[in-house]
């Protein structure tokens, strides 16, 4: 009894960990065809942004969540209009030299992974040279739930109920609003949503923006769970990609489906072999997937919608 108890709040953090840390990434990604390797130290900044606010300025925990996500998404919305779009550059330079110097980098695989991981280097190193190798850590509220000599950290599985309002809050923000419409027509057809009127490259700036202030608020959500070292965004990358991967191409669903299958398997490997065997299963479970379903999950359940429309 203890240990089922114990394995499906493994499972709920799990889940929560994994979707979380893959939200921002897969919207990165599946709208821009961006490859983002610096997704790590955006929730290094949403992380730190949440712990300095605490412990420095005295704002309430909450306050302090929010305002992390806020300034990690106003840093996404600078690092697009430097280095992904080069629109800021850009508009310089054809002031100076009369054209461009920076080619955006969407739907360009290679030089995004190489751009942004340059960018994680700059700020994993910045933030040591700032803060040294680790800051003042924020207490776990909540305490924990017992079950007889077993206890388990109330607070994560707080965090399960929040990856999935967030689920539906990107849900409805990207099928029930005007800014998820030109966010899906910009992704579906970039030119005819620009005959429509549809402004893709501030569509673009919002996109990278709204994933960045995510992968803060994963940062700020995990700040009083983790320990607080330049290089804490490293153990949400792995995770972060493989969900990216197994899902597909479906943002919300993908996130979702793959949260809830990796979840299980980390899980239950972690809980019967350890951590990191857990981890080894999730890259095994990511190899299985590129083998036999190259387009994700939701891309095979697109594929068999497909399949019976024609069969009908």
């Amino acid at each position: 009894m203890v240990n089922g108890i114990n394995l499906a709040l493994q499972f709920l953090d799990s889940f929560a960990f994994i979707v979380l840390a893959a939200a921002g990434l897969a919207i990165i990604f599946g709208i821009m065809g961006v490859i983002n390797l610096a997704h790590g130290e955006f929730i290094l900044i949403g992380a730190y942004t949440a712990t300095l606010a605490v412990t420095q300025l005295g704002l309430p925990l909450v306050v302090a969540m929010l305002v992390g996500g806020l300034v990690t998404g106003l840093f996404g919305i600078v690092t697009e209009r430097v280095i992904i779009s080069g629109a800021w550059p850009n508009y310089i330079s054809q002031r100076t030299l009369g054209r461009d110097v920076i080619e955006p980098l969407y739907d360009r695989l290679a030089d995004s992974m190489v751009a942004t991981f340059g960018l994680s280097l700059i700020l994993t190193q910045g933030a040591r040279i700032r803060f040294g190798n680790s800051i003042d850590q924020i207490a776990t509220p909540f305490g924990a739930i017992s079950y007889g000599a077993f206890s388990y950290s109330t607070y994560r599985i707080v965090l399960a109920g929040v990856s999935i309002g967030l689920l539906l809050a990107t849900y409805y923000l990207f099928t029930r609003t005007d800014f998820g419409m030109r966010a899906r027509a910009t992704i579906q057809d970039k030119e005819t949503a620009q005959a429509m009127g549809v402004n893709t490259d501030r569509m673009y700036m919002l996109t990278f923006g709204f994933g960045s202030a995510l992968a803060g608020l994963t940062g700020a959500l995990f700040a009083p769970v983790i320990s607080m070292q330049p290089t804490l965004g490293d153990q949400f990358l792995v995770e972060a990609f493989v969900a990216v991967v197994v899902g597909g191409p479906s943002v919300v669903l993908g996130t979702a489906l793959s949260g809830g299958v990796l979840g299980a398997i980390l899980a239950t490997f972690s809980n019967l072999y350890g951590t990191f065997i857990g981890r080894i299963a999730l890259l095994v479970a990511a190899l299985i997937a590129l083998r036999f379903l190259p387009d994700g999950i939701t891309g095979f359940i697109e594929q068999l919608r497909q399949r019976r429309q024609e069969s009908d």
